[in-house]
């Protein structure tokens, strides 16, 4: 999600010139544009259980992309919206005593009912209370997992995912608060494990995971993209991440968890560089990035750089 100045104009490259890029007429690259599309004629409804600090522009976000949204923090009520709405999002961070049970119960309610989920599992590792809420969805899993490179790799030894002695030589991390003390390349075998895992316990076999970073990697636990473009202001505000997740659930309203996790992440990066254009510091550039997310087209998101 940070800024790559080479990458700016990239929608306006042809795919060819561009060595690893997906061609112009890749089915994926089609689904994306679909998606843009059908949450702007749709204004799919996505409900989060997200922090408060950053639950403002979650909601801000989902809006400015064309989407719905709701926000609680009752797991009746979470649970009932979800009968309604196309997905939801649930955010670990800051988190309050009730969260514990009440994260369970609604993991457990959306696995039930078979409701589409987006994860963020922010500060993974971090605390008894927020291990204990992050070890109970091993089971009862998201569709989707957004996160930086720590976050997925501290998720995937937290879920006993990996072969200890065929992932002998990948590195081992540590918490870091919301920030990430890894480089996304690092996390890319735990993000297909985790991402195969989710689709294990999937009613239809499919699932997604997006590491968010200087480079994007998302994956659905076989095939995987990276993704170039954003802007190093999306690091200067509160909820850049957050709200990434958020849009992630609005998208995966209309779409498969790979084409909504790639989505949300490229119409970020797009934003994220129109507004940086536009801004003069941290201030101006939320502004700049909510009026962005509404702006850019389907056309220019589904045109990104997208490297296999």
């Amino acid at each position: 999600m940070s800024i790559d100045s080479s990458n700016a104009s990239s929608a306006t490259v042809p795919s060819a010139s561009r060595p690893g890029d997906l061609p112009d007429d890749h089915p994926l690259r089609a689904r994306i544009a679909e998606a843009v599309h059908a949450v702007r004629d749709t204004t799919p409804l996505a409900q989060s259980f997200t922090n408060f600090v950053t639950i403002n522009l979650v909601a801000n976000a989902q809006l400015a992309v064309g989407g719905t949204a709701a926000m609680s923090y009752l797991p009746d009520d979470v649970l009932d919206i979800a009968a309604i709405c196309g997905a939801t999002y649930i955010n670990v961070g800051t988190l309050l005593p009730f969260y514990k049970d009440a994260l369970a119960d609604i993991a457990r309610g959306l696995h039930d009912q078979g409701k589409p989920w987006v994860l963020d599992p922010v500060a993974a590792g971090l605390g008894a209370t927020r291990t204990a809420i992050l070890e109970s969805f091993r089971d009862v899993p998201p569709t989707v997992v957004r996160g930086n490179a720590s976050e997925i790799i501290v998720l995937d030894r937290m879920w006993e995912l990996s072969d200890m002695t065929a992932d002998a030589g990948e590195p081992t991390t540590r918490p870091a608060g919301v920030e990430s003390a890894d480089e996304v390349e690092s996390a890319m075998p735990a993000a297909r494990r985790i991402a195969r895992h989710l689709a294990a316990h999937s009613n239809d076999g499919q699932g997604a995971v997006a590491v968010s970073g200087a480079v994007d990697f998302v994956t659905d636990g076989t095939r995987g993209y990276r993704l170039p473009g954003g802007s190093a202001l999306m690091t200067k505000i509160t909820g850049a991440g957050c709200s990434l997740g958020g849009v992630v659930g609005t998208y995966l309203a209309v779409a498969d968890p790979l084409t909504a996790a790639m989505a949300a992440s490229l119409h970020f990066n797009r934003a994220g560089e129109i507004a940086e254009a536009a801004a003069h510091g941290p201030g101006s550039f939320q502004t700049e990035f909510l009026d962005a997310l509404w702006n850019v087209t389907a056309e220019q998101i589904a045109e990104s750089t997208i490297l296999q």
